[in-house]
């Protein structure tokens, strides 16, 4: 019988697409154990039953308004009390300086290289891991694929102990990569120097406060928050 922890690891990412004018785009990465999942998204639901919203109701860092705020601070303030819970993110500062034609690829390759720099550190191999990455297209579960034999071959992974399972899901679906969605956006509206909404900032100066930590640098791993600041130029994969 195995001795690993089992841990859910839910992922999404903000402005990721190549051309959406968007300067800087982040992935994220929330993490629990398995034995902590149910009762984490329950006790989210009933945040949002307290603030007068349905179970069904999607977390969305667009949603972010001042009508709304004391909803998604109470959300920033129960990731920093749930023990459980840890986040890790991975920012590109500036998509204007990739050069795909010069490695041969993709924007969609590289956006699943970007996955495997969030995923990799994360990941201890004396333990378990189920990874739920926010379905992107159709074409995505295929990736989703190469993405898991990637890491099974970084960590020798024949048998799938370390990554059972790696699979798309519809975030509406599930609260914690709803959390994640709102963690993200938090570190992306700073990453692009934005100010236009009062609300927003109001979450990002939470973020920072609970936290203490700057959102445009990078930080040490081990942390409640982890962030990776990727410079190409540097080879930067920290």
């Amino acid at each position: 019988m195995s001795n690993k922890t089992e841990y859910n690891i839910y992922c999404d990412e903000t402005c990721h697409l190549e051309n959406d004018q968007a300067s800087a785009m982040v992935l994220g990465a929330l993490c629990c154990p398995v034995s902590k999942a149910r009762a984490i998204a329950e006790a989210i639901r009933a945040i949002k039953k307290r603030h007068g919203y349905k179970p069904d109701f999607e977390i969305k860092w667009v949603n972010v308004s001042k009508v709304k705020l004391d909803f998604y601070i109470n959300l920033i303030e129960y990731f920093f009390h749930e023990e459980a819970l840890i986040f890790r993110a991975v920012v590109i500062p500036a998509k204007s300086i990739l050069r795909h034609k010069d490695f041969n690829q993709t924007h969609d390759d590289w956006y699943y290289k970007m996955y495997y720099q969030l995923l990799v550190k994360f990941i201890d191999p004396e333990q378990s891991y189920r990874i739920y990455l926010d379905i992107k297209d159709t074409r995505s579960a295929c990736k989703a694929e190469k993405l898991r034999i990637v890491l099974a071959n970084k960590y020798r992974d024949k048998t799938g102990e370390i990554i059972p399972r790696l699979q798309h899901v519809r975030s509406h679906e599930v609260e914690q990569v709803q959390l994640a969605d709102l963690l993200i956006g938090a570190i992306c509206y700073e990453n692009r120097g934005l100010s236009g909404n009062d609300a927003k900032l109001a979450i990002v100066d939470c973020l920072q406060g609970w936290s203490d930590l700057s959102l445009k640098e990078t930080t040490k791993l081990g942390g409640k928050v982890s962030i990776l600041i990727w410079d190409p130029r540097r080879g930067d994969h920290g």
